[in-house]
């Protein structure tokens, strides 16, 4: 048996599939981002979730690509935990992005973005991953992610910066007593994902000028440090992933235009393209 799994900081997607190549089921856990989970937790949320440790002596292979996962420290951290359960299993981890480039160029050149609990992006040259910047996570970059807006929306609303009418509608989505928000953001796992449960507010109201002008901002920044430094011009596809991107797509795109550049696709969930590429490439 085999595993893929795609695994950003609020979930993870796992996919089995026998020797014949053919899906024997697929899963869901929380996230296992290795920068801001501890191991216990991390190993918790994988034997939590009894289809992957009813199969965990017949797994051979685990291919694991994930949030938080793009230096040595951090990678080392979550393969240890995944060789430590599943005990007969050569394992793979690497970095969200490569599965992204997987999902949607293959073996051809694109920039592919994520946008989604996190933020970032890389050209793909066919053969190479390669980036203008190290992500350095949800305190400093993250630009036009989901716990990029979190952010945008608190400091809006406690700022007294947010329109009445706006604001009344989220203090009655969401528990922001300071001391229940300084808890989770340094006391508790997952800040970053904490965070991030605020963007779905835009999700409900993404038609009101005031949150249009938060996401449109948001994306500018994006494309700005994140994008236009690459210098690939419009001959380069371009690629989106995560929830951010596919839920305000119509605003992505819109700024997309604006520095002439178009967007060849956004998929919200990378899993099943990354299933077909394994099936193509490696398994």
């Amino acid at each position: 048996m085999i595993l893929i799994a795609d695994g950003g900081s609020t979930k993870a997607d796992w996919i089995a599939i026998n020797k014949d190549k053919n899906e024997a089921f697929r899963v869901r856990t929380l996230g296992l981002n290795p920068e801001v989970i501890t191991e216990l937790e991390l190993k918790n949320r994988i034997v939590n979730m009894f289809q992957l440790i009813k199969i965990k002596k017949e797994v051979t292979e685990i291919y694991f690509y994930g949030a938080g996962c793009g230096t040595p420290v951090a990678t080392k951290i979550l393969q240890d935990v995944l060789e430590s359960i599943f005990t007969n299993a050569k394992v793979s981890v690497a970095e969200d992005m490569l599965a992204a480039v997987y999902a949607v160029a293959g073996n051809k050149p694109a920039i592919v973005c994520i946008l989604g609990t996190g933020s970032n992006s890389c050209y793909y040259d066919g053969e190479n991953i390669h980036m203008k910047a190290a992500s350095l996570g949800f305190i400093i970059m993250d630009e036009a992610s989901g716990n990029y807006f979190g952010k945008r929306l608190l400091r809006a609303y406690y700022y007294e910066r947010m329109p009445k009418g706006i604001a009344q509608k989220f203090e009655s989505q969401f528990n922001l007593e300071p001391d229940f928000i300084k808890k989770n953001l340094y006391r508790e796992q997952n800040p970053n994902m904490y965070l991030a449960s605020f963007a779905q507010f835009m999700f409900e109201f993404k038609e009101d000028k005031y949150i249009k002008k938060i996401i449109r901002k948001g994306f500018q920044e994006f494309f700005k440090y994140r994008i236009l430094p690459f210098e690939k011009g419009l001959e380069t596809p371009l690629y989106f992933i995560g929830s951010i991107a596919f839920y305000f797509r119509d605003i992505l795109e819109e700024v997309a235009e604006k520095y002439d550049l178009k967007i060849t696709d956004v998929i919200q969930r990378p899993i099943d393209n990354l299933l077909e590429y394994h099936k193509k490439n490696i398994v």
